[in-house]
């Protein structure tokens, strides 16, 4: 496994831990204050958000070694794909679901509380990494 390949998977993991746990526990919490409701509302984030940015790690495994331009090409694409298939998404949960089904604010609640600890668990894992790369030499320095 290569360095750009473990550290993709390093980020990975360092973000899926707290995202799922804090997923598990927003869930629980919604599922007992609104039943049902709150249960599909919390998995229903819970998949969104873990989806939404594991694809984001996907693309930047798949894009390293391709022409920079490419990779930004490649990077803007799915972002805006991203954003598209999110907003259909959310659409048709708002349209075919009833309030009484999944519940909007729970899952509003669950998939923010699940992005911020994604995001948390993404950049203590950047900053790991980063802190045990090599720095350049000055020129003045042998």
């Amino acid at each position: 496994m290569s360095n750009t390949q473990s550290s993709d998977a390093t980020l990975w993991k360092g973000a899926i831990f707290p995202a799922a746990v804090v997923a598990m526990i927003t869930s629980i919490g919604v599922t007992v204050i609104n039943g049902k409701s709150g249960l599909l509302a919390g998995a229903l984030a819970s998949f969104t958000v873990i989806i939404f940015f594991s694809i984001h790690l996907l693309v930047s495994r798949v894009s390293r070694n391709l022409d920079p331009m490419l990779t930004m090409t490649l990077a803007m694409f799915s972002y805006f794909a991203k954003v598209l298939f999110m907003g259909i998404f959310l659409l048709l949960i708002t349209k075919f679901t009833d309030r009484s089904t999944v519940d909007r604010a729970s899952f509003a609640i669950c998939a923010i509380l699940i992005t911020m600890a994604w995001l948390f668990g993404e950049l203590r894992s950047f900053m790991k990494l980063r802190f045990q790369m090599p720095l350049p030499k000055k020129e003045g320095d042998m």
